[in-house]
């Protein structure tokens, strides 16, 4: 190491509280309040490192019961993804996110001098004025990365802001950021036509060679990201979606972009249609091999819900 004081930085943790709903998974957020930092914006429950006699996860446990009242055991904690984060002040520091799915009690604001607010939220819908810090950690965690650097530029706002995103995902030691992505390739096309992409979800169908994914946006967006398995089969479907498709307006995917060289394709999401949709005339080609037309459907938000309580007084 270079002469002089060996660098130090504080060691966070963060609480990815996580419920399956028919709608999608939501997360548990919290909105700051009062003397703090970030005071007005949406972040997870969290906090740092009491002293070195406290290891990561007994911070989680300890933190998720001073700030929601819940109660969490050893065994139920996941390690999520780890963010090497910079604030815009040149401070940096390593969160540890972690992902729970069983718990006791109802969480509620146990903290109301710190906390005005808390509530469920989409893990597709994330509300707009969330702290960016934060929010790159969730991004990360829906693209199945384990590690990623999140350095803030002098200028940036502490609140997300999708213009100045500054989340890179660290591969892992296979050469992907997530086992549910494409090739590099495929991922660098999509994200040309579509912008960043936060999540990917393999939706491919199991008789078949093409694979598909559905992708979710930094912005909220749905699509479709497809490689079909062979030349004639990108063809064919390029041809359909750019004619005899459009005569089904809101019914049919619209295609966004094309490459005959990855043999892929970026599709929107179809509101309101199952994956396997309707049957259509066998000679108006880009169907599969049994003659349905495979629409993707587009995902829904999951219907608001109201601001959760304070937690009463704990003894």
């Amino acid at each position: 190491m270079s002469g002089g004081q060996r660098h130090t930085e504080p060691v966070d943790v963060h609480l990815i509280l996580r419920r399956e709903t028919a709608d999608g998974p939501q997360l548990l957020l919290s909105r700051r309040a009062g003397q703090v930092y970030a005071a007005g914006l949406w972040h997870l429950p969290s906090g740092h490192l009491d002293g070195p006699h406290e290891d990561v996860v007994t911070a989680l446990i300890r933190e998720a019961r001073e700030e929601t009242g819940v109660v969490i055991d050893p065994a139920d904690v996941r390690a999520a993804v780890t963010v090497h984060h910079r604030s815009p002040g040149g401070a940096s520091r390593s969160g540890h996110f972690f992902e729970v799915r069983r718990w006791k009690g109802a969480p509620g604001i146990a903290e109301p001098d710190v906390c005005d607010a808390m509530d469920w939220a989409s893990l597709h819908a994330l509300p707009a004025q969330m702290v960016a810090y934060c929010r790159a950690g969730l991004d990360a965690y829906s693209a199945g990365a384990r590690l990623a650097v999140h350095f803030q530029l002098p200028g940036d706002s502490i609140a997300f802001d999708p213009g100045a995103d500054r989340l890179r995902l660290v591969p892992d030691v296979t050469g992907q950021a997530s086992t549910a992505r494409p090739d590099a390739a495929v991922v660098e096309f999509a994200e040309q036509a579509v912008g960043r992409i936060t999540q990917w979800t393999d939706t491919s169908w199991a008789r078949e060679e093409s694979r598909v994914w559905r992708v979710h946006g930094v912005q909220g967006g749905t699509w479709y990201v497809k490689v079909h398995q062979s030349e004639r089969f990108h063809s064919r479907e390029v041809r359909g979606l750019r004619t005899w498709a459009r005569e089904l307006g809101a019914a049919a995917p619209r295609l966004v972009a094309a490459d005959e060289t990855l043999r892929a394709v970026v599709l929107t999401a179809v509101p309101g249609h199952p994956l396997h949709g309707t049957v259509l005339a066998p000679d108006r080609g880009g169907l599969s091999s049994n003659g349905s037309a495979r629409w993707p459907a587009a995902s829904t938000s999951p219907p608001p819900h109201g601001p959760l309580r304070p937690a009463a007084a704990r003894p």
